[in-house]
């Protein structure tokens, strides 16, 4: 069971909040900006909804389906040998990629690559490397009609309390696809609803904290396996939880992510019936 959350296995209801945060004056317009430029996110050709391919790559030469060109795996570095009429561009360059040496996402800076409609970038999970490719014109891209959200309440705006841990604790996430996702957690986020003290450890990411979790909602009514949360740094032993601004994860938009799965700890026995709700399956 679920460390920090023994005192209740279900809350049937939504209940009034006891933790919340004072909501900001023009808190419904600033909801709805945030949410309009979530789905423009969303839509970019370059979003989770053109993502069309994931192909892992084996050590050596790799060929993959509806790629021209070679990727070959050596030594944890992936290069890529194409034809000058392959068509391959790097981002913001002219000139065709005929071989080349591929940063992945793990470099910080990967190599973006051109391919008419399509871009073509290498991802790293732990040690294994994959091709991900997004086009343009993917049908759920050309589509889509938004996420349905409940309404925003400023109720599930909550205030927690911070408990910082005294070194960052490393965790490997299972993840939807490829091997699991080894992340650093610096803490727990305290918070009650009805009286009852809950806890989530986030993970680190850009130096703001990212809350895998899974609520009683799922399944039913929001993503199956979870949503996410982000939050900016504790402040003052403070970390703002907004819910409302919990988010699908992109392996609800497309079949083709890599997304991390709540740990037990992040489970939660009750209902929080804020934030994006269940999307239509990719």
């Amino acid at each position: 069971m679920p460390r920090a959350h023994l005192r209740l296995a279900a809350i049937a209801a939504v209940l009034p909040m006891t933790t919340s945060a004072a909501p900001p004056p023009d808190f419904a317009a600033e909801w709805k900006a945030w949410h309009e430029r979530r789905e423009a996110r969303l839509r970019a050709p370059d979003g989770w909804l053109a993502l069309v391919g994931l192909h892992w790559l084996a050590p050596g030469e790799n060929r993959v389906e509806g790629l021209p060109g070679v990727f070959t795996l050596a030594d944890g570095r992936v290069a890529l040998t194409a034809g000058p009429g392959d068509g391959y561009r790097l981002d913001g360059a002219d000139a065709p990629v005929v071989a080349r040496a591929l940063a992945t996402d793990a470099d910080g800076k990967p190599d973006r690559l051109r391919l008419g409609e399509r871009i073509v970038m290498i991802i790293q999970r732990g040690e294994a490397r994959a091709v991900r490719v997004w086009d343009a014109r993917s049908p759920e891209r050309t589509r889509f009609q938004g996420v349905p959200c409940f309404p925003p309440d400023p109720r599930w705006r909550l205030e927690a309390r911070w408990e910082q841990y005294p070194a960052p604790k490393t965790l490997e996430l299972p993840a939807v696809a490829g091997p699991p996702q080894k992340a650093e957690a610096p803490g727990l986020a305290h918070f009650t609803v009805a009286g009852v003290e809950y806890a989530l450890e986030p993970v680190l990411e850009d130096g703001d904290l990212l809350f895998v979790f899974r609520d009683a909602t799922s399944r039913a009514e929001t993503y199956g396996a979870g949503r996410f949360l982000s939050a900016a740094a504790p402040q003052g032993g403070k970390v703002v939880l907004d819910f409302n601004r919990a988010v699908n994860p992109p392996c609800a938009f497309t079949a083709h992510a890599t997304c991390p799965l709540p740990e037990p700890y992040n489970i939660l026995p009750l209902r929080i019936e804020a934030g994006e709700q269940r999307a239509a399956e990719p």
